[in-house]
């Protein structure tokens, strides 16, 4: 007995709108449910009103007239009926007995009919009816909320597991060269600025700056003495040099997600020059995959103005003049435009992430 008292409260703390053209009857129902102890009552005599009270007061339930000056019942359902989830249950009382007009308030958005003049037990009972209908509705709403949050929440800490794996396995490469793991962080931002500039849409871009730090996962496969050679390489060491283009490309094979699959893409191809002169597989201009021409001048941009034990790093301008003398032969022309516009971000995010300073 306890909980059905508890459950009745909780239905007579919900909103009751009245809608009826007739003052007597706005009277009548007012008094029933007042002296029923419902709590939260709202009566209009113009169906105009309607709207912007349920909108205001997030009413529960509705006690539809249905033949009223202005708007009939039937319109003010078709109205309810735009609020989506958050519309009201309804109960259409008339005094209109005919089949008819049971039917099509039941075809609109009524839930029940209760024909005027209506027994006051039987219309209590019809109203506690449709509010249980309605609490469980309301529940049911906001139970699926809960569950769609955890849904979203969890798939987002599966996508950021997955992220921070491929992140990891970029910067494995980049510890073995003597990288610092600032370079992948710097050069996937400034490649997606790029992008972003180039006219490329925010899922693509994010997609670029996800997908660029596995530029040169393939060097895991160079052995160490070539790597990390301090002079200059020999031809035949620059030949296998060139392999971990290929070598990243196979270590990221196999997976259909569209991440890796264009991860893979950049492997291949962001050693690829304009003119056709790079490798490994010699791809002139737009044969060369945009997310791999863009993550060339990245990388390059980068790399120069990054010290190394084997080089100082170059001045910001000087790195420019060189991006700019080879647009056309190892960069792409158009994207080289677009790299030069976002220079002061781009110098930003060397301001965010800069190398530490060697110790003297």
């Amino acid at each position: 007995m306890e909980s059905n008292s508890t459950s009745l409260v909780d239905l007579k703390s919900m909103n009751i709108l009245i809608v009826d053209d007739e003052a007597a009857n706005v009277r009548l129902l007012e008094t029933l449910l007042g002296v029923s102890d419902y709590k939260n009552l709202v009566s209009t005599q113009d169906p105009r009103d309607v709207m912007s009270l349920c909108r205001n007061r997030a009413i529960d339930l509705v006690l539809l007239d249905i033949n009223m000056p202005h708007m009939n019942g039937y319109e003010v359902m078709e109205k309810l009926r735009t609020l989506g989830e958050e519309k009201p249950v309804v109960l259409v009382l008339s005094a209109q007995t005919d089949r008819d007009y049971r039917h099509q308030a039941l075809d609109s958005l009524a839930l029940d009919y209760v024909v005027k003049p209506f027994d006051s037990h039987e219309l209590l009972s019809r109203i506690r009816n449709l509010l249980e209908v309605r609490r469980a509705q309301t529940y049911m709403r906001h139970q699926n909320q809960l569950l769609e949050r955890e849904v979203h929440k969890r798939t987002q800490e599966l996508v950021d597991s997955r992220l921070e794996v491929v992140r990891r396995l970029g910067r494995a490469a980049e510890y073995r060269d003597n990288e610092t793991g600032l370079h992948i962080i710097r050069m996937s931002k400034i490649a997606a600025l790029i992008a972003k500039a180039s006219g490329m849409n925010d899922v693509q871009c994010e997609l670029l700056l996800n997908a660029a730090p596995m530029h040169d996962i393939g060097k895991i496969g160079i052995p160490d003495h070539i790597l990390q050679k301090p002079g200059k390489l020999t031809a035949d060491e620059w030949q296998i040099m060139q392999t971990h283009s290929q070598i990243g490309a196979e270590i990221l094979e196999g997976d259909e997600s569209i991440l890796l699959r264009n991860a893979r893409e950049i492997c291949l191809s962001h050693h690829e020059k304009w003119d056709g002169s790079g490798y490994p597989n010699g791809l002139e201009g737009e044969a060369i995959p945009l997310m791999g021409r863009i993550t060339a001048l990245a990388d390059v941009f980068d790399a120069l103005t990054s010290e190394r034990p084997y080089k100082k790093a170059w001045e910001v301008a000087d790195a420019l003049s060189l991006i700019s003398s080879e647009s056309g032969k190892h960069f792409d022309p158009r994207l080289t435009g677009h790299f030069m516009s976002v220079v002061p971000e781009i110098i930003d995010i060397m301001g965010e992430h800069p190398e530490p300073k060697a110790e003297e």
